[in-house]
């Protein structure tokens, strides 16, 4: 099966309805899924200082970097998501790439349709996940682009209307790449594997990296909508950069949400359903959705770091034994995320499908 070419409906941008006052019925979601007005919960997803794992290695530095590594394995068990600071990538360009992209989702309806997406790849701007007629929408426009592999990298799909904008999004997505592949290491690492067998079931080199920048506007009625829906990440981990100022992210935590309030300069780190697969389980991509604000507009970049296209991936037979078998099927990260493509975020019910029947 494959996208259709165009999607089911006509488009419309959830910007250009932030000022109407009502929220218009196909956001509206249903009562069970709407954000609830209980009182938050005061927690927070835990913060770790990345910079053990980016020195040169010495004794001291060497016990840095081993408290350092348990701190993410803990994280990755308890909570399929961290945040890092002190990694390495300078704040002068997280924040050049932000105003960037808040600057592209300021610019004249005429110039930023230009860039339209269709269901077909994705690529560009646009303003639905999943392509099933009359869904109910979320109230979010994005724009989403390839970095790895380079096949697929199109500098025409990027927006070329900001000054300087292509040159600040591609130094951006070389030092997360960077980034994520120190991370892989330390995930492996945790999961008593060589520094690089998840890289190299990934696909070595030969990776697959996007970026989505997500756009919440301002909207009238917030209790009665979500910016995205409860889900979870189809591919290998994601790098989440933050408004600061805004904030919009939950993680469901022991059937809770818990509102996330991200540090300066962080990056947020999530475990996708690639990496579930691959630790059968030890660790697991969890249920996070985006809440949006009556009085402020929200941006956020979220970086996937995911396997090849076309190499199945399953659980790692060392990870697998006789009191621990393999929980899922094998699929190639291109079967498995038509299902997102198609459908929308549904939850954890994509990775709960490959789950191997047992008798």
């Amino acid at each position: 099966m494959n996208c259709p070419q165009d999607w089911p409906e006509p488009i419309v941008r959830v910007q250009s309805l932030s000022e109407k006052g009502v929220v218009p019925d196909r956001y509206i979601k249903p009562l069970t899924e709407r954000p609830s007005s209980d009182h938050p919960i005061h927690a927070n997803i835990p913060i770790i200082d990345f910079q053990p794992l980016l020195s040169s290695s010495s004794d001291d530095d060497d016990g840095l970097r081993s408290a350092t590594l348990d701190k993410i394995s803990e994280a990755c068990r308890d909570w399929g998501f961290f945040q890092i600071v002190n990694h390495g990538v300078s704040p002068e360009l997280m924040d050049k790439t932000q105003k960037a992209w808040r600057e592209f989702f300021h610019l004249p309806m005429e110039m930023k349709q230009a860039y339209a997406n269709s269901p077909k790849t994705y690529e560009g701007y646009g303003s639905r996940l999943g392509v099933e007629k009359g869904a109910i929408l979320d109230w979010s426009d994005y724009y989403f682009l390839h970095f790895l592999p380079f096949c697929l990298k199109d500098y025409n799909k990027w927006p070329a209307s900001i000054p300087d904008g292509r040159e600040v999004i591609d130094e951006y997505g070389r030092e997360v790449v960077k980034l994520c592949g120190i991370l892989m290491k330390a995930l492996s690492l945790n999961l008593g594997l060589g520094e690089d067998f998840i890289q190299n079931k990934f696909g070595g080199q030969d990776i697959g990296a996007c970026l989505r920048v997500n756009f919440y506007p301002k909207c009238p009625q917030p209790d009665l909508t979500l910016g995205l829906s409860s889900h979870s990440d189809p591919g290998g981990m994601t790098l989440l950069l933050c408004d600061e100022h805004v904030a919009g992210l939950q993680v469901r935590k022991d059937n809770s949400w818990i509102t996330v309030k991200p540090a300066p300069h962080a990056f947020i780190v999530n475990i996708g359903d690639q990496i579930q697969v691959l630790s059968n389980a030890m660790y697991k991509s969890v249920e996070h959705r985006v809440i949006v604000n009556p009085a402020k507009e929200r941006l956020s970049l979220a970086f996937f770091y995911n396997p090849k296209s076309d190499i199945p991936i399953e659980p790692a037979k060392e990870l697998v034994t006789a009191d621990g078998p393999a929980l899922y099927s094998p699929k190639t990260f291109d079967e498995y995320r038509l299902y997102i493509r198609l459908r929308g975020p549904k939850g954890k019910s994509q990775v709960d499908s490959l789950k191997c029947l047992r008798g």
